[in-house]
This record gives C-alpha cells, sequence and structure tokens, in this order.
C-alpha cells in the first residue's frame, strides 16, 4: 500500500471524525458513571458498589477477581462491597472500566468484527502481562498497567468502523493490518484525551511502538511495549524477530531480554489470573 493512499486514508477518516460521520467511540456509560466516582477522593465502597451494582455481569467479575490469587486472601468473598474493599477504589474502578469496554469490540461486518475481537484478546493478554511487569518490576501501579494495556489499541476502533464501508479493504488483512499500524496511534491518543484519562496513558497508544523511545524513568508506556512484545512469545511474529536488547524499555524496566523465563510458580499462577481478568 503506497504512502499516498494511507495519507488519503488518514484525511478521509480525519475528516469523517470532524464532520461526525464516524463518532469517536465512548465508554460505556457504567464505565463514565464509576470513573467519576473514583476521581472523589471520598468516595467510599458502598457508594462505588451502588453504581457498579448496577451491572449484575460486572459485580460478579469483580467478586471473581477479589477472590483470584491476585488478591492472595483468606477470606472468600461473596458481595461486591467487600470485593471492593478488598480490591480498592482506584483498582475497582480501573477493572470495571476495562471489563465494562469489551461491549465496544464489536462491529457488524465479519471481517471487521473478527478484527475487533482479534484485537481485544490480544489486548488482554498484553493487560495482563503488563500488570505482573508493573507489580513485579517497577513502582508503578499494576491496576493502571492493565488498564493501559487495554487501551493501548483502542484507535483501532474508529479506523474498522471506517472499514465497514471499505469491502476491497476490510477483505484485505495486510491492507487492514497495515492502515491499523500506522494511524491507530494518535486517534488512540485522541480518544483518550476525549475520555479525560490520566495524563501518564495518555501517549501509550501513539508511543507503545516507538522501540528506541527513552525516557527518565520507567512508565506505562515502556511496560505495555514489553508486554506486547511478551505477548507475541512462541509465535512467528515480526517482533519476535527483532533484537529486543536494543529496546531501552527492557534496561528501564530491569529485565534481561535475552535471559530464559524462569518464573516461579505462583507468579505464573499469578499471570494466568491477571490474563483472565478481562477474559
Amino acid at each position: 500500500m503506497s504512502e499516498k493512499l494511507v495519507a488519503a486514508i488518514r484525511s478521509d477518516l480525519v475528516q469523517a471524525i470532524k464532520s461526525d460521520k464516524i463518532k469517536l467511540p465512548t465508554l460505556p456509560e457504567v464505565a463514565i458513571q464509576i470513573r467519576r466516582e473514583a476521581q472523589n477522593p471520598d468516595v467510599s465502597a458502598a457508594r462505588l458498589t451502588k453504581v457498579i451494582g448496577q451491572d449484575i455481569g460486572l459485580s460478579a467479575r469483580l467478586i471473581k477477581v477479589a477472590n483470584s490469587p491476585l488478591m492472595r486472601g483468606s477470606k472468600m468473598i461473596e458481595d461486591l462491597q467487600m470485593a471492593i474493599s478488598r480490591i480498592g477504589v482506584a483498582y475497582a474502578s480501573n477493572l470495571a472500566t476495562g471489563i465494562a469496554m469489551q461491549q465496544m469490540y464489536q462491529a457488524s461486518s465479519p471481517a471487521v468484527d473478527e478484527k475487533m475481537r482479534e484485537i481485544w484478546f490480544r489486548s488482554t493478554d498484553v493487560a495482563g502481562i503488563a500488570y505482573m511487569l508493573a507489580k513485579h518490576y517497577t513502582n508503578l501501579r499494576p491496576d493502571e498497567a492493565s488498564l493501559a494495556g487495554l487501551i493501548h489499541r483502542i484507535g483501532a476502533l474508529p479506523i474498522l468502523t471506517y472499514l465497514e464501508d471499505q469491502p476491497k479493504l476490510n477483505q484485505n488483512q495486510k491492507a487492514m493490518d497495515f492502515l491499523l499500524e500506522r494511524l491507530q496511534g494518535d486517534i488512540g491518543q485522541l480518544i483518550l484525551e476525549t475520555w479525560d484519562f490520566p495524563e501518564e496513558l495518555l501517549t501509550v497508544p501513539s508511543a507503545f511502538t516507538d522501540f528506541k523511545r527513552e525516557s527518565d524513568s520507567v512508565d506505562y508506556v515502556d511496560i505495555v511495549m514489553v508486554a506486547n512484545l511478551q505477548s507475541h512469545l512462541g509465535t512467528e511474529h515480526p517482533y519476535t524477530q527483532m533484537d529486543w536488547s536494543e529496546i531501552p524499555a527492557f534496561d528501564r524496566l530491569g529485565l534481561n531480554p535475552n535471559a530464559e523465563e524462569q518464573e516461579a510458580e505462583d507468579i505464573s499462577a499469578e499471570m494466568e489470573a491477571a490474563m483472565a481478568m478481562f477474559s
């Protein structure tokens, strides 16, 4: 695909967004309410329970996470308020936001719907790996890292919506992937700005593939970058053919990319639980 065609599609897409022919995705209403409540430093678990409790499925998922190896509780949690008290308000807010986002990854065109689901499932893998990297190798918040993993390809949604009306493109897997790679970063950052996400997450969509990127200290971009690379281990993806030792993010995380993975059993169990949070 030529650069001229990519530029033309970018122009069409931006114009469609500006004219509201294609709307930027919006967070589900329950996620908006949850994040609004969580921004109040005095919000209680009881108050958040009332908001999250409106969604039975979401409530059940949070209770499941509260009883997972991630939380290591000695007592079985059976109700939502106890779950939120164990997880914490900020963690519950990010987790609920991520779970609610799943419903956004659907389309009417079979080819586009398949791609959306593929992106969602890959993002859940990245989110789980990001959680563990943040927990074991940084002082950053694991829940924020997992949310960063979920939204790292959020810019793909309006692009795929655009491609639904372009059968010559949406039925060409290579063309679709190429367009997503070239266009999703900037659009993803625009979406997060529209959603009023924290500043430390805004550049994740546009920077997680900038493998030469420098930073004064480890951040969520580094975590998602490494998590995304590690999510492709065992595949023939081009990322696995790169020399990861030349990627500064690994150094900032204190990871040796060439060392064989030797995770302890408890960490492996945590990894599985983290990756299952959004599945």
